[in-house]
């Protein structure tokens, strides 16, 4: 069966993982996914992924973070743009997740950066995913 938003199914792997406490969720390789996980790292939301070949595309395997009562560092993750319904943002109307607390993924003609460092550079663009 053809993947129709290799993305949704990352974040959806990622969620259920860490609602189920475990310690390893595996993606599939793609340069978008790997530049959302060095996003997440970076932000302290998984604690490191690295990248397995294999013989198709390759695995992405992420090491989820916990604090030590268990609590999940990553408590919820959401697709925002999908193929269906792209979600485009100005720099000055970018989304605030839980007031700051959380990250936007914004995909800027710069690259991929949080809604912090976007709206910093006053560049908008469309809005991948949100975590908190």
């Amino acid at each position: 069966m053809a993947v129709m938003d290799p993305v949704a199914d990352a974040l959806t792997i990622l969620r259920n993982a860490s609602n189920a406490k475990k310690e390893v969720a595996e993606l599939k390789n793609s340069k978008l996914i790997e530049e959302i996980l060095k996003i997440l790292k970076r932000e302290g939301f998984i604690d490191n992924y690295k990248l397995i070949k294999d013989t198709k595309q390759g695995i992405l395997r992420t090491y989820l973070k916990y604090d030590k009562d268990g609590t999940p560092a990553m408590l919820g993750i959401k697709r925002i743009s999908r193929p269906g319904l792209r979600v485009y943002k100005k720099s000055d109307e970018l989304p605030k997740v839980y007031g700051g607390l959380g990250v936007a993924v914004i995909s800027t003609s710069k690259g991929l950066m949080t809604d912090n460092e976007a709206r910093e550079g006053k560049m908008g663009g469309e809005v991948i995913c949100s975590a908190w």
